[in-house]
């Protein structure tokens, strides 16, 4: 269903088999699409630089996932498994329906959005174009979190918090992010780089945030940490470009030295004292970066859609 039609700019929701309804906005024109996946608790706001470059030369796709932004609440209870990173694979399948993506597209994701697009593509070799998974990992996240022992224990109480108490008792959570002092706060654990992050993309960050379920949060976190493809990392044949923070504590940087040693014929790149954030925070370099990867690893020879300056390294 399709809410709007503007020129270059398309927007609607997608059904899912479970009869859910997730936003979707498409922008600009061009194959391949570049998708883009976002981060647990994050709309499609993080990746508006994205859009804001491509737009000219390819169509760019953002989208919710459940419960998230616009997009449906799982009925209640809630089930776990309706937050899982399988079904949020099955639900990127929606979207791009929806949107009318018919040939492969370039997948772009964010933290949790990476386990995503890795898990799509090897569901479907043959419907992906390439992936750009940036600040992210392929197994278990909460394992390596900060590289400490004991943010799996933190997160398991918080989460324990919120089972017991219901919807009543995940709110008493709000106040962790929900605070004028939520922007230090994020910049003191390595959400961001507050020399680099804009306060106006953090803060719409936050709100988002402040606004969602704390129950859809912790859960589908909970089930991103159990996610785990390592083993099937080296059957990945699509072109593969890794981005990665030097200074992010949220996706140590080993993380994606791993991804990109394990996929056969991945790149990386590795963004200096860059944090989990520098999608928002160091803009041009990641996308002169696509550009090339696009240019080099996904486009058809002799396809030569890109700016001045693409012959950035």
């Amino acid at each position: 269903m399709d809410l709007a039609d503007d020129n270059d700019v398309r927007s609607g929701f997608a059904r899912t088999d479970d009869g859910l309804e997730l936003y979707w906005r498409a922008v600009g024109s061009g194959e391949p699409a570049l998708v883009c996946c976002n981060g647990v608790g994050v709309s499609t706001f993080f990746f508006k630089y994205v859009v804001e470059h491509f737009r000219e030369r390819h169509r760019v796709v953002v989208w919710d996932y459940r419960g998230h932004g616009r997009s449906s609440l799982p009925p209640e209870p809630i089930d776990d498994a309706d937050l899982s990173i399988d079904r949020c694979a099955k639900d990127l399948a929606c979207v791009l329906e929806a949107a009318g993506v018919t040939s492969p597209p370039l997948l772009l994701g964010h933290s949790m959005g990476c386990q995503v697009i890795l898990e799509y593509a090897l569901r479907h070799p043959d419907g992906t174009a390439g992936l750009v998974p940036m600040f992210g990992t392929f197994s278990r996240p909460l394992d390596t979190f900060m590289d400490s022992p004991y943010s799996r224990r933190a997160f398991d109480t918080l989460h324990r918090v919120a089972k017991w108490g219901g919807k009543g008792g995940a709110r008493m959570l709000l106040p962790l992010y929900d605070s004028p002092i939520a922007f230090s706060f994020a910049a003191a654990t390595g959400l961001l780089d507050k020399h680099y992050a804009g306060r106006t993309d953090i803060d719409k960050y936050l709100e988002h945030l402040a606004m969602l379920d704390p129950r859809i949060f912790l859960r589908m976190v909970s089930q991103a940490g159990e996610h785990d493809i390592e083993a099937e990392l080296p059957d990945i044949g699509v072109p593969v470009l890794v981005i990665a923070g030097e200074k992010d504590l949220f996706t140590p940087l080993h993380r994606s030295t791993t991804m990109a040693e394990r996929i056969p014929g991945a790149e990386l790149l590795v963004l200096a004292e860059a944090s989990h954030a520098a999608i928002v925070e160091h803009p041009a370099s990641i996308n002169l970066r696509i550009e090339r990867f696009l240019r080099e690893r996904v486009l058809p020879a002799g396809d030569q859609r890109t700016t001045d300056a693409s012959n950035v390294r």
